[in-house]
């Protein structure tokens, strides 16, 4: 088991790509904290998890907000004692053109998927540096190329990008590692619905497939192994690294 003795903290950890981060982690021998604002469906997880055998704990958290992030790091270390890797991973996704946000909107993505990087980082960084962790930042492909009606969660994810590679630079010297990693479609129960809540869903199921040179959206366990490769020490020389895992749609004309 790759993370046997390391406590990792993944945000957004109840549902989609982040409950398969936390399965997965869980399964490599990790003590897992899902940190979600949903409280009920991280608790129903890690008490799954806990039924199975092992180590989760729940912490209900908005980790747009400095003091239930700070609470969050603090039960963490009291359960645990330590923390190894952190995976920014919640977010929120708002689809229209710009002129039809209002300002609260603005902020409250931003405050969700950016904001919560710098939070979780400020306050985790000092445990990480004692264990010359690792932090992994779930990203997107918009953060990397643009898509339509998408442009604050492209801003968003942007913005990761640019500053997990200044984060890597400031701990490489402490032994710490920061990667994101940038994600196209994802067959998650919240692009599912998605679908079905389109004009045509069959055809929007084959253009999602048409974007993807291998001809489908990734699983959320597939973009979860990504994830556990640059959080565990097999990409002990990896860091900065933006890395697409996009089944090839960044790929082409």
């Amino acid at each position: 088991m790759v993370l046997s003795g390391k406590t990792a903290i993944v945000t957004g950890g109840s549902s989609g790509i982040g409950e398969s981060i936390v399965r997965l982690f869980a399964s490599q021998g990790a003590n897992v904290v899902i940190a979600d604002q949903n409280g009920k469906e991280a608790s129903g997880v890690a008490d799954h998890l806990k039924s199975e055998g092992y180590n989760a704990i729940a912490v209900k958290t908005d980790v747009s907000r400095e003091e239930e992030v700070r609470l969050l790091i603090q039960e963490t270390v009291r359960r645990f004692g330590q923390i190894d890797i952190v995976v920014n991973n919640a977010a929120v996704i708002m689809p229209k053109y710009l002129e039809e946000f209002e300002e609260e909107e603005w902020d409250r993505i931003f405050n969700v998927n950016l904001k919560s990087v710098f939070l979780m980082v400020k306050h985790s960084i000092a445990k990480l540096k004692e264990t010359r962790g690792s932090i992994v930042n779930m990203s997107s492909l918009n953060g990397l190329i643009g898509q339509k009606m998408n442009p604050v969660y492209a801003a968003t994810k942007g913005g990761m990008n640019a500053i997990t590679k200044s984060l890597a630079l400031d701990y490489a010297p402490f032994g710490v590692r920061v990667n994101s990693i940038c994600p196209a479609g994802v067959s998650t129960p919240l692009l599912k619905q998605w679908i079905r809540e389109q004009d045509d869903p069959a055809k929007t199921v084959q253009d999602l497939n048409d974007m993807h040179a291998l001809g489908r959206p990734a699983t959320s366990e597939e973009v979860a192994q990504a994830v556990l490769f640059l959080a565990g020490e097999t990409s002990g020389f990896v860091t900065g690294v933006v890395l697409p895992v996009d089944g090839g749609a960044s790929l082409g004309y």
